[in-house]
């Protein structure tokens, strides 16, 4: 399933380099008169550059037309892109390769980078440069690791100078599914890191070859094959015994020595000074690439710890940044929903117990669903019982209760039953009075209600996470004596929630740089979509108000006269107590009890005065948004 935007793009560059790879190795052996390794190597560039790789091969290397590849490919800079390759070729496969197995292994980045150089190093010049290229340099493999090691560590290091800082900034970026060899994204660092490897590399490559350190593109002509020289006829119309013929347009070759067996040695002019200047500004550039990054990314992260994890948009993140922080803030994973719901299904719906020997058991399953906020907006939830709100829990005064929840999260979680007087060992609080409850498991709370009032429960695990993103519900627990004071003809709970979606994922919204909510919701639904109370002229409403988000205060006013704070937190005020107010404002965790007599005719708003809280997505439709709901008094 694809998550973002990016995923399609990659979809279509991955198809690309495909069909590049597929073109440069048919045509490789099909028409160009080039050695194998250097076959390969535009095979392996082309696969990890994708359409550059081909572009690099017509433009440098392609023969035009038969016999002219020699002329083709004489040019320096052309020469330049022969050595690169088979450089990239090998240090990009090792590379590649390591990446794997680090992420694998769990490895932090810095550790990551320092295996990755190495084993592209080792892959470059035990195998790629002193091993596949032994028939053309001549003289024993040992030999060859000799005289490959200086031109190797050099174009090796400036190509990782490349690779390191492109892969350090885009793997521990907004993205981090980027360090995930299992993801598009990874696969799309790694060719971005190539081609920026191949770009650092290439000026120095032209220089090695300049210098004859360094094979550039060659033309094999081995007799007998298709691509075999036409050989001069001798005075009898025979022609001459033919040989291994190779370009010598390769500038390494300028002062090459022929061994018998028609490999090409390379005799370099270069001085030492020249050597060790290079070598050390090499180092610098690499030190420069590994080092540098760890000024603004935590490098200590590892695949393991935030992999997969997607940022949200503003969100500053350093090289303090710890991976828990990083987990929480993450976007919900698409392709973890489970069950989508729309417009039409409402949250906080009453939940009706079971009686199993007197105790009345309520059951409450967490899961990750896709849940419609408004027509056309979606937010991917943590919900109980698929609904957000989740169910509302009533019971009396003295009841005996146990509620059983079954977690079917990515993550454990708990349930604290906020306000309640109830054991420590039910409380709820993760660590603290109880193990977190893993994914499939089911656990038990228990208690006896010996309170009244309206409380309300939600997630005790990453709180700043689960709860942002939907675990919770309203607690109302009747009186074992009701008191008539607090009748009403209606009863409405609203239960505020803040939501943060960008980019078509959903964040859980925190009151921090890239977390801040753009759409808020009443009982799981934002204006228009909320609900709409009926009255009459003369009836009551007890609005019981939860503040169940737990990011912001939200000063909740009602329109057409004031209203009676007659409870606060789940405590009845005595009559003397009680207040009038038309605004209250409702902090995370604080409940309100408020009767409000329909003195009027018309539709009266009940909404949050904070104006920005009162649009979506910073648009106001039909009047406003988010927090604002409507009492429709008749006459």
């Amino acid at each position: 399933m694809f998550v973002q935007p990016i995923d399609y793009f990659l979809a279509a560059w991955f198809a690309l380099a495909l069909a590049s790879t597929l073109y440069v190795g048919i045509d490789q052996y099909r028409n160009n008169p080039e050695p194998t390794v250097m076959k390969w190597g535009f095979i392996l560039v082309t696969l990890y550059m994708g359409p550059i790789g081909l572009l690099l091969y017509v433009l440098a290397d392609k023969e035009p037309r038969p016999g002219e590849h020699e002329t083709f490919v004489k040019p320096l800079w052309k020469q330049g892109v022969g050595s690169t390759i088979h450089c990239v070729a090998g240090d990009a496969t090792g590379i590649i390769l390591a990446a794997v197995i680090t992420a694998a292994l769990g490895l932090p980045m810095w550790l990551d980078l320092i295996v990755e150089y190495c084993a592209g190093f080792a892959f470059g010049l035990f195998i790629f440069q002193s091993l596949f290229m032994k028939s053309m340099m001549g003289g024993s493999y040992l030999e060859n690791v000799r005289k490959s090691f200086i031109p190797e560590f050099i174009s090796m290091n400036f190509m990782m100078a490349g690779m390191a800082p492109v892969m350090s900034f885009l793997m521990m970026g907004r993205d981090m599914r980027a360090m995930v060899p299992t993801e598009l994204v990874f696969w799309g660092v790694m060719s971005i890191g190539v081609i920026a490897g191949f770009a650092m590399a290439y000026p120095w490559n032209v220089w090695l070859v300049s210098q004859a350190l360094k094979h550039g593109l060659m033309t094999v002509r081995n007799p007998g094959s298709k691509f075999a020289a036409k050989q001069p006829k001798d005075d009898k119309g025979g022609a001459h015994a033919g040989h291994m013929a190779m370009s010598k347009s390769d500038p390494a070759m300028k002062h090459e020595r022929q061994p018998s067996n028609g490999a090409h040695a390379m005799a370099s002019q270069v001085t030492g000074p020249q050597l060790a200047a290079v070598g050390g500004v090499s180092l610098l550039a690499l030190a420069l690439g590994m080092i540098a990054p760890a000024n603004w990314v935590n490098l200590s992260l590892s695949a393991r710890e935030v992999g997969g994890a997607i940022m949200p948009p503003g969100m500053i993140m350093d090289r303090d940044t710890p991976a828990g922080a990083m987990r929480d803030m993450a976007a919900v994973d698409p392709r973890q929903v489970t069950a989508r719901y729309g417009l039409e299904v409402r949250g906080a719906r009453d939940l009706a117990p079971r009686m199993e020997n007197g105790v009345k058991v309520f059951t409450l399953t967490t899961s990750v669903f896709r849940w419609t906020i408004l027509p056309g907006v979606t937010v991917d939830a943590y919900g109980f019982n698929g609904q957000v709100p989740g169910p509302t829990i009533r019971f009396n005064e003295g009841d005996r209760v146990r509620i059983d929840v079954v977690n079917h999260l990515p993550e454990t979680t708990t349930v604290h039953w906020h306000g309640l007087i109830l054991p420590n060992v039910m409380d709820g609080p993760a660590m603290i009075t109880q193990a977190p409850i893993q994914n499939g498991k089911l656990y038990h709370y228990e208690f006896t209600a010996v309170q009244s009032g309206t409380y309300l429960y939600h997630s005790h695990d990453h709180v700043d996470r689960q709860q942002a993103l939907g675990l919770y519900g309203a607690l109302i627990i009747d009186p074992k004596t009701p008191d008539p004071s607090l009748a009403a003809d209606h009863e409405y709970v609203l239960q505020i929630q803040e939501w943060l979606k960008r980019e078509g994922l959903t964040y859980p919204a925190m009151p921090m740089d890239g977390g801040q909510p753009n759409f808020f919701t009443f009982n799981g639904k934002a204006f228009p979509a909320t609900d709409t109370i009926h009255m009459k002229v003369g009836e009551t409403l007890k609005v019981r108000m939860v503040g169940s988000n737990n990011g912001f205060i939200h000063p909740i006013h009602i329109h057409g006269g004031p209203f009676e704070v007659v409870a606060i937190d789940g405590q009845t005020l005595a009559p003397s107590a009680r207040f009038r107010a038309d605004t209250v404002n409702i902090g995370p965790g604080q409940r309100y009890d408020v009767i409000w007599k329909a003195l009027k005719p018309g539709k009266w708003l009940i909404h949050c005065h904070i104006g920005h809280h009162t649009t979506n997505n910073n648009v106001e439709t039909n009047g406003g948004g988010g927090l604002m709901m409507i009492i429709d008094v008749t006459a």
